[in-house]
């Protein structure tokens, strides 16, 4: 199957590509340089002429702080981008996987968030995340929209890499303790993502890595697993102040995927060991 796959040179883009070679697709990874999302006729045009047989579209605009300033490139590149890729799939008939985010939640339930939960995005970029989301579901049938959290990879920047780098720098290191989510590791779910596009069981799935953790408690475990040794000091929200609100609580449900007979993720201490295995 030829599958146009967006943001290849970000974390989740490079191990979808990878996960589809080794199933014996034939992927079209593409980045800004092959599809500027900031150029809607560009996509269009792209999209196309292409023709491809299945969309999976991991990029995004995810400067969460910047984008409560660069509020027209966000919502460009996270919703007015994927109206037009979906209506190009729609003209197509393909399918198409969009890739969304805790962020649409406000953070203030109590137990996990499931699928058909309200969304109530609390700063920009999860509105524009949303945005994205509901053109998804406007103008498609054939769509699969997946939100995660938390997301690391091999490809690019993360919390892994910035706690390692950090930890070996200084003696001491605070580290927010109130918001809880869980870590979604790259390699992990582009399987999902391929095993989802296999089938037809469309709809909205959250997708990541089992059990959860507060920034913390992640932390702690890194350097537990990298043998650094750093004071951690655990800190709230009100102490950090930064330019986007984040969600508190950011656990979310994974029955859904269970129903529908998908696996589910390894657990995220688990992921992150397999993970810093490889780096």
């Amino acid at each position: 199957m030829k599958v146009l796959v967006t943001g290849v040179k970000g974390q989740l883009g490079y191990d979808v590509v990878k996960d589809l070679e080794k199933r014996g697709h034939q992927p079209i990874g593409v980045d800004r340089d092959e599809m500027d999302l900031m150029d809607n006729d560009a996509i269009r045009t792209f999209i196309m002429e292409l023709k491809p047989e299945a969309i999976i579209h991991c990029a995004a605009y995810t400067a969460v702080d910047k984008a409560e300033e660069e509020v027209e490139t966000c919502y460009q590149i996270n919703a007015e981008s994927v109206k037009v890729i979906s209506e190009c799939a729609k003209e197509l008939d393909v399918k198409l996987i969009y890739i969304s985010t805790d962020y649409v939640f406000d953070g203030t339930k109590e137990g996990e968030y499931v699928e058909t939960d309200t969304p109530n995005p609390i700063n920009v970029y999860g509105a524009s995340k949303l945005k994205g989301e509901q053109y998804v579901q406007t103008l498609l049938e054939k769509y699969y929209i997946v939100r995660i959290s938390w997301v690391f990879g091999v490809n690019g920047n993360n919390f892994i890499k910035t706690m390692r780098r950090l930890g070996s720098e200084r003696d001491e290191l605070n580290i927010i303790n109130d918001q809880v989510g869980s870590p979604t590791y790259t390699a992990d779910l582009a399987p999902l993502l391929v095993d989802m596009m296999e089938t037809d069981k469309y709809g909205i799935y959250h997708a990541t890595n089992e059990e959860t953790c507060s920034w913390y408690e992640f932390a702690n475990e890194i350097f537990k697993q990298s043998g650094i040794e750093v004071k951690t000091n655990p800190i709230t929200t009100d102490q950090y102040p930064t330019a986007a609100k984040r969600p508190m609580n950011s656990r979310m449900s994974k029955a859904k995927l269970k129903a529908n007979g998908f696996n589910l993720l390894p657990t995220w201490q688990e992921a992150l060991a397999h993970y810093l295995k490889l780096i």
